[in-house]
């Protein structure tokens, strides 16, 4: 019985150690990240109050759901409900004078078309010739995206004009992005 109880908690500790390591390796929790790719983008956000009327936030964030969950925008794997997209279309930290300014984006959205970061930053990154800048809003939602090998899956934004969504699996976490150009 001793050696049975003792096989036990070793199990329990080596497989929580390697969720915990999987986790800090940015591999994404089992609710989210991890991998998962959204079968569809966001809903257009119900309409509400506009942000500008609120105080200014410089990062975006927002309260968690649930324990465990990250504090800013994310995909939940198991219905692909888009957490943290609901400001609205007034959401002045998305507002941009001339929407797509260097024409639109053509190399295709959603799940079919994975693609692999190739260089740059937050400023400017780029994959497959095509070249983006991150909102400044977003700035913390991309500090742990690896520009030199993430996935990324680019979805319409239904609320701001000029403005599309980057999701990237692996921590389950999406950004908006600007079409540079290609």
């Amino acid at each position: 019985m001793t050696k049975l109880l003792g096989l036990s908690v070793v199990f329990c500790v080596a497989a929580f150690a390697q969720e915990r390591g999987r986790e800090e390796r940015g591999g994404g929790h089992p609710e989210f990240g991890g991998g998962h790719i959204p079968a569809h983008g966001p809903p257009p956000a119900r309409a509400q109050a506009p942000v500008r009327d609120r105080a200014p936030e410089r990062e975006n964030h927002f309260q968690a759901e649930r324990q465990g969950h990250p504090d800013m925008p994310h995909v939940h794997a198991n219905d692909d409900r888009w957490l943290g997209h609901d400001s609205g279309r007034d959401d002045s930290h998305y507002h941009v004078d001339h929407p797509w300014a260097h024409g639109r984006f053509s190399g295709g959205f959603g799940p079919q078309h994975v693609f692999v970061l190739r260089g740059g930053n937050r400023d400017r990154f780029w994959f497959d010739n095509f070249y983006w800048d991150v909102a400044p809003y977003d700035y913390n939602v991309v500090s742990g995206w690896n520009w030199n090998g993430d996935q990324i899956v680019i979805y319409e934004d239904p609320d701001h004009p000029g403005w599309y969504l980057a999701y990237n699996p692996r921590p389950g976490t999406y950004a908006h992005v600007e079409y540079l150009g290609g």
